[in-house]
């Protein structure tokens, strides 16, 4: 099987909001409650246009069908996609500032074959030819592991508050190239 992966355009929006959603509500299910699955889906996760317009997002395939995304920022959000800016999203410096790595999803009859490493190799190298030697990432409880064995480590453990009253657990974590982690 051949990974492929591209930069994503806004051709692929429609795609991704069918993948997010359906990634979420079947990945998720051991981590978190419906509910606070729900409440992410309507304040954090999404497609963020913003990833798309920069050319740092994502799309991997798999025969031809998208089976994944992800990308890295050189902006200061660290998550949420369009629904989640209230306001704008300064520019990084990458001599001081890490880059993030943002808003991975795989679809679930994808999951465990290598298409979020395949992605976070993809982003790494663009992030690093961008000027970056540090990446940090707010990371879900069912994808700490993937970043843990690709070199992250974990941070501080903090929960997203939602306005219906929610709340999210997320896992701060970071990389730097400079110490080969």
């Amino acid at each position: 099987m051949t990974i492929g992966v591209r930069v994503a355009t806004f051709d692929d929006v429609a795609l991704l909001q069918q993948l997010i959603p359906a990634s979420v509500r079947s990945l998720s299910t051991d981590h978190y409650t419906s509910r606070q699955l729900e409440s992410a889906l309507t304040y954090v996760f999404g497609v963020d246009s913003q990833l798309i317009a920069d050319g740092t997002y994502y799309v991997a395939e798999v025969y031809g069908c998208l089976v994944g995304c992800g990308g890295w920022s050189k902006r200061s959000t660290l998550y949420g996609g369009d629904q989640a800016k209230t306001t704008g999203d300064s520019l990084l410096d990458p001599a001081r500032d890490p880059g993030r790595i943002r808003a991975f999803f795989v679809h679930p009859q994808w999951a465990r074959r290598g298409i979020g490493r395949r992605i976070i190799q993809v982003c790494e190298e663009a992030a690093r030819r961008a000027g970056f030697d540090r990446l940090e990432l707010a990371a879900t409880l069912p994808g700490e592991p993937l970043y843990t064995a690709v070199g992250y480590q974990a941070g501080e453990r903090t929960e997203i508050p939602f306005p219906d009253g929610e709340t999210f657990p997320i896992v701060r974590m970071t990389k730097s190239f400079l110490l080969g982690l």
